[in-house]
């Protein structure tokens, strides 16, 4: 008999060491997800069609809250997430744009080209989907500070729309990487 309660007892003492590992496995899973997304990547889902034919309309992206940490400076053409008030009355939402104005540059939108700091040249952009088809614009773009817009101009509230057109380098959270839905896809 009392090797049956032995048994029993043994038995319950090994189904609580496993729930015990189960429970140390989930938590430290919980913990990984919880560092990698605070401080490693960021993820977002595309809701408009700003960015087509970059990134589609219902892409999920992932995006490197380290591309920037270690003295790196965001440069003309990244696509990054950015928190950003477009609307006045509204909270800060991230969006993800192309990088086009950088800090201290002038940018002109004329004849429905972007020129930067006065060039006669307009700026080479091959990820356009169709001519661009826009107002003329003067940017002064601050010291710290970035200009934005989507590579869908003709469809796309950016800075041409927004009060405050210039979006600051701390709210820059991460440079756009790869697209993970509908498929993997590298973003360029």
């Amino acid at each position: 008999m009392n090797k049956s309660l032995n048994n029993k007892s043994s038995g319950s003492s090994g189904l609580k060491k496993e729930l015990l590992e189960w429970v140390r496995i989930l938590l430290a899973a919980i913990a990984i997800a919880f560092v990698l997304n605070t401080f490693v990547i960021a993820n977002s889902y595309i809701p408009s069609g700003s960015m087509e034919n970059t990134i589609m309309t219902g892409d999920r992206i992932i995006g490197s809250r380290l591309s920037y940490a270690f003295g790196a400076q965001p440069q003309r053409g990244d696509i990054v997430l950015f928190n950003h008030k477009a609307e006045p009355g509204r909270d800060k939402t991230r969006l993800v744009k192309r990088i086009i104005g950088l800090p201290g540059e002038t940018v002109d939108i004329r004849d429905n080209q972007i020129y930067i700091n006065q060039s006669e040249t307009p700026l080479n952009e091959p990820y356009l989907p169709e001519p661009m088809e826009s107002e003329d614009y003067h940017f002064e773009v601050p010291e710290g500070c970035y200009l934005m817009l989507g590579d869908n101009r003709n469809h796309s509230s950016d800075a041409r729309e927004w009060p405050d057109p210039f979006v600051p380098e701390e709210d820059i959270t991460a440079r756009a990487l790869f697209r993970y839905f509908p498929g993997i896809h590298w973003i360029s």
